[in-house]
């Protein structure tokens, strides 16, 4: 076969899986930032006696179809009370554990049907406090008189590696960064300067220094994964624009923004009653652990390609920063109607 038919079936398989791949974006991009894991709260008031808060969350009108479970003897004083949050149900309800929680189990019931995970939080009336994740391949914990800070790291540092490697925007930006900058040198800078910035917002809007509105946050956030798209495009029209001349001022400017994102879903999560250093440390070095895997993997697939030397057109390179660009629109207007 000639290299001009090789270079015609080639062009026409990378059109039809832009198009397959706009059609997957736009399908799922209700989705961006909707596989969070489930929440339950034992909080006891006296002896025995727990309010319990049960969090589910909710793509419009569906939610993850979840229950509680007990394996001591546990009786519900009231009546369970439902309400929606726009992105989760809430249920609320009062129970009596004749023997206490301590060495009994705790279970999600149906977790171990759905591909989403759960963190389970018992707060004693002593102070102390257990945090444990749950996922559906272990949906149940037995609860321990107490928790070391050593749990408390782990629980929270799985859970920074999960938000970030499906926090699909957060990744788009990495991607973005990824496909600006055009040596190993810029790429490492603004990375790093991505990480610094971020990590100063989230704890500053975690400890409570600043308070922002998430869903603004949420649509300026997909408004920067559009303007890196925007500036691919330029780089690679010959008219480079400042995020292709200075990446990390880019990446330090909009990672300030990210880390608020990152910041709300922690909060929807909430922190440990005397372990609030630790949780929120771990946290950041789970999100850090996941961008970095995730980097490794894109480096990667780009040397396998570059290694395999096909005959691409020249109009591929702009797929990947089209594709960007539609998916953060998508987000953007989804975002903005959800305010």
């Amino acid at each position: 076969m000639s290299r001009a038919a090789n270079v015609a079936i080639l062009g026409w398989a990378v059109r039809a899986l832009a198009v397959l791949g706009v059609s997957a974006c736009l399908a799922s991009a209700s989705l961006a930032h909707e596989v969070r894991p489930a929440y339950l709260d034992l909080k006891e008031e006296s002896p025995g006696t727990f309010d319990v808060l049960f969090k589910t969350p909710m793509v419009g009108d569906l939610r993850l179809w979840l229950g509680v479970g007990f394996s001591g003897q546990v009786q519900s004083l009231t009546p369970v009370t439902s309400r929606t949050t726009g992105d989760a149900l809430v249920q609320t309800w009062r129970i009596r554990a004749s023997e206490g929680l301590a060495g009994h189990d705790v279970r999600i019931v149906g977790l171990e049907n759905t591909i989403s995970d759960a963190l389970l939080r018992v707060e004693f009336a002593d102070g102390r406090s257990w945090d444990q994740r749950l996922t559906p391949a272990a949906p149940a914990a037995t609860v321990p008189a107490a928790q070391s800070g050593s749990g408390v790291a782990a629980t929270y540092f799985s859970l920074g590696v999960e938000h970030i490697l499906l926090g699909y925007d957060h990744l788009l930006f990495v991607l973005g960064l990824f496909l600006l900058t055009s040596t190993f040198r810029q790429m490492a800078g603004a990375i790093t300067a991505f990480t610094a910035a971020h990590s100063i917002t989230l704890a500053a809007a975690t400890l409570g220094l600043v308070r922002v509105p998430p869903k603004p946050v949420e649509a300026i956030i997909a408004l920067s994964i559009a303007f890196l798209a925007v500036e691919i495009v330029r780089e690679r029209s010959g008219k480079a624009g400042i995020a292709a001349r200075a990446p990390w001022i880019v990446a330090f400017a909009f990672g300030l923004l990210h880390g608020f994102g990152f910041a709300g879903a922690l909060n929807e999560i909430g922190m440990p009653a005397g372990h609030i250093p630790i949780a929120l440390f771990f946290f950041n070095v789970g999100v850090e652990a996941g961008q970095l895997l995730f980097v490794a993997a894109v480096m990667g697939l780009a040397a396998a390609v570059r290694s395999a030397r096909l005959p691409l057109p020249s109009w591929a390179t702009l797929v990947p920063p089209y594709l960007i660009g539609s998916l953060a629109m998508a987000w953007f207007v989804q975002r903005v109607f959800a305010f």
